[in-house]
């Protein structure tokens, strides 16, 4: 592993190469915070990506494609005269300090779930923080990875369930209420009531200690596995998907299951 000093050097040659860039390099000259927007968001699920695979070379690779933004959209900052890296690094470092009153203050806390609930109360008193205990939750997150926040935050300041098994009568009510809006036919109530019910199942996640989002992830990339199956074996017997019975589909579903089973 690489020496204090040598990060330190590593850092600054990246921020003198983007220096340059900015000057000499057409594409890199005309970027704004609105066009590298998008980008960004594709770098970060790229790192995810690499992240669920546990591919640590991707993970190397994706996590410089994300250092470069954050410090292209420092660049910005500072060619506007509002900020500079340093000025996000010092915030940053700050933010940390201010945080972590048990390791920098006389605060007390002996496991993750004390500092856990610490955090929000924490964050209410910060200057230019938190106004109220939900409004930290970015709005522009995807639905799932929010519900799990939301629900994080309200657990943190007592909003919860006494115990875990208690989520299950939450779950069924939402099923039978789903079920009901289902009779009507009236799809503003049944949407209603799917979201309560994803909402219910997200909580239960967390009240298992279960990402949600993970776990979701983990299912679509099993379904794709099995699913590419179907389809490679149904080329291998020279018959189109939309002309299998479901009979056939589910014959070769079980036995991408079953090879599954056998590669673990």
């Amino acid at each position: 592993m690489h020496t204090r000093q040598e990060k330190t050097e590593a850092i600054g040659r990246v921020i003198d190469t983007l220096d340059i860039l900015r000057v000499e390099c057409p594409w890199d000259r005309k970027q704004t915070n609105e066009s590298l927007r998008p980008n960004t968001i594709e770098e970060v699920y790229e790192l995810c990506e690499a992240l669920i695979n546990n591919d640590n070379a991707n993970i190397r690779k994706e996590l410089g494609d994300v250092l470069l933004h954050i410090l292209f959209y420092a660049k910005i900052g500072e060619e506007k005269g509002e900020f500079d890296i340093a000025d996000v690094a010092d915030a940053l470092n700050k933010k940390l300090i201010f945080r972590h009153p048990h390791v920098f203050g006389e605060v007390k806390a002996e496991t993750a779930h004390d500092v856990e609930q610490n955090w929000e109360q924490i964050k209410l008193k910060e200057k230019d923080g938190n106004k109220t205990v939900l409004s930290g939750v970015p709005g522009a997150l995807p639905a799932m990875i929010k519900a799990d926040r939301i629900q994080e935050k309200a657990a943190n300041v007592g909003f919860d369930w006494e115990t875990r098994e208690q989520v299950w009568e939450k779950v069924k009510e939402e099923i039978g209420e789903f079920a009901a809006a289902a009779e009507t036919k009236d799809p503003a109530e049944m949407e209603a009531e799917m979201g309560d019910l994803l909402f219910s199942l997200v909580n239960a996640a967390r009240l298992y200690k279960i990402n949600p989002e993970n776990a979701l992830e983990k299912t679509n990339a099993k379904f794709i596995s099995r699913f590419n199956h179907i389809e490679s074996r149904a080329a291998e017997m020279g018959i189109k998907l939309k002309d299998m019975t479901l009979e056939q589909m589910d014959q070769l579903w079980n036995e991408a299951k079953q090879k599954c089973h056998e590669n673990d």
